[in-house]
């Protein structure tokens, strides 16, 4: 099993052009698993955490309502916001500047094959890289992603998670509000749950910027506790 996870902070990106990348590397990890199968050529599979920050786009799971989407296509371009229905899991989430998206595409064999435990390790990364903020983030029951004052009025979303998997390699990832424009979320009903709302890390702490470097850092730092993983480089270059 190869626990070595390679790290690459891609900066701003596009959307589709990010969404094209990951897709090559999680072939790249099928099309070993398929020759180690067919021919056991015994070959380790690689693994990749990439962060990136996307410029204004939403997003919508292939279980996801469109009707979720409040904007027309000339509101979205008034907006300079892109629209793309994608291949993940969960429903509508918007991705822009000041928020960390992180994009594990893992070999889940090389760690454990369930993705219950996938998705509860990536919130709990969240979780305790949040606590070192004093900000005592938890799950909600029944609603991938991080929450602050579950069951109360003041329920409000702030990391949300849609993942894909195949043959246990994952793709997609989760989005972290950490200085992000929380207005771009008006123009959905974020993840198809109504009536709850969504926060980020910098309004918590009542600072106008959090360092994202550092959050970035932390995330790392418990994903590499939690899976075990041990990470090999750092490539800024795509």
């Amino acid at each position: 099993m190869n626990k070595k996870v390679k790290i690459q902070d891609i900066g701003s990106r596009d959307f589709k052009a990010t969404w094209e990348y990951q897709e090559n590397l999680f072939k790249g990890i099928l099309d070993i698993k398929v020759k180690n199968r067919r021919e056991d050529a015994g070959l380790d599979t690689p693994n990749y955490f990439i962060f990136v920050e996307h410029p204004h786009v939403y997003t919508l799971g292939k279980s996801g309502d469109i009707s979720n989407l409040l904007l027309s296509e000339q509101q979205l371009k008034e907006k300079g916001a892109t629209f793309y229905k994608i291949n993940r899991g969960g429903d509508i989430t918007y991705h822009g500047p000041g928020q960390i998206v992180g994009y594990p595409i893992l070999d889940l064999d090389n760690f454990f094959t369930d993705i219950h435990k996938y998705l509860r390790f990536l919130e709990e990364m969240v979780i305790l890289t949040l606590k070192e903020y004093d900000v005592n983030a938890t799950r909600s029951e029944g609603e991938t992603g991080v929450w602050l004052d579950v069951g109360t009025p003041f329920a409000r979303k702030i990391c949300a998670m849609g993942v894909r998997a195949s043959r246990w390699v994952t793709m997609h990832g989760f989005a972290l509000n950490v200085n992000a424009d929380l207005g771009y979320f008006d123009n959905i009903i974020p993840c198809g749950i109504k009536g709850k709302a969504v926060t980020s890390l910098n309004v918590e702490l009542g600072q106008e910027k959090v360092n994202e470097e550092e959050v970035k850092e932390k995330l790392l730092k418990h994903f590499a506790i939690l899976f075990e993983a041990q990470f090999i480089s750092q490539n800024t270059e795509v």
